[in-house]
């Protein structure tokens, strides 16, 4: 069975009664009333979330933010376990945009929708981004950034990101990046930064539309 789908059965199995309930009151903004009366399991929520695009073993983050709402420090560790374990077989290039992105969620806050504009993610996308976390930043900036993904398919590189974010003068975030890029090439045993350095100061990063 696919890795992602052994951890949602084991995380639904490990769901009271009441954390189910928890669960569904807190994704009546993403799911429909109907939807979620017929839910009679983590498993069965799951299910919705995936067939919506809000879950999927590279777009954990709603995830994470439900167990820590349940305050279930157990069930977090699974997910831990299991975002490990895919970084670790993930070929380098999404290993170092996982990186990235990590990085700019933690440190670029409500300056996100200025970035979002430099990676020319649309005003429709951002309101949308805005109306379904209405008052969480940090999830804010993680759909950004899975939105921005998704879009640029191929396209999406830590390259782009450094632009886009040096293109907004959010430069201390792009040198965070970089360094972070620089000290994995040298225990990688390289010290090439790769693409970073064809971008200038002033690029900005097409991509999402």
């Amino acid at each position: 069975m696919d890795p992602f789908l052994v951890l949602l059965h084991s995380v639904s199995a490990g769901l009271s009664g009441s954390d189910l309930a928890q669960l569904k009151f807190l994704c009546r903004n993403c799911v429909t009333k109907r939807k979620l009366e017929l839910a009679q399991s983590g498993l069965d929520l799951f299910a919705v979330l995936l067939e919506q695009n809000e879950l999927s073993a590279e777009n954990t983050g709603l995830l994470r933010e439900l167990l820590r709402s349940l305050k279930r420090a157990d069930l977090l560790r699974r997910l831990d376990d299991f975002e490990r374990g895919a970084a670790s077989g993930a070929a380098p290039e999404e290993r170092d945009l996982q990186a990235a992105m990590e990085i700019i969620c933690d440190n670029v806050g409500k300056d996100w929708k200025r970035l979002a504009r430099h990676l020319s993610v649309s005003d429709i996308k951002i309101e949308a981004i805005e109306e379904k976390y209405p008052r969480n930043l940090a999830e804010q900036v993680r759909e950004l950034l899975r939105v921005w993904k998704s879009s640029a398919r191929q396209d999406a590189a830590v390259s782009r990101l450094v632009g886009a974010l040096r293109g907004c003068q959010l430069n201390v975030v792009a040198d965070l990046i970089e360094e972070d890029q620089r000290a994995q090439a040298h225990q990688s045993g390289s010290t090439d930064p790769g693409p970073l350095m064809a971008w200038d100061s002033g690029s900005a990063a097409p991509g999402a539309s």
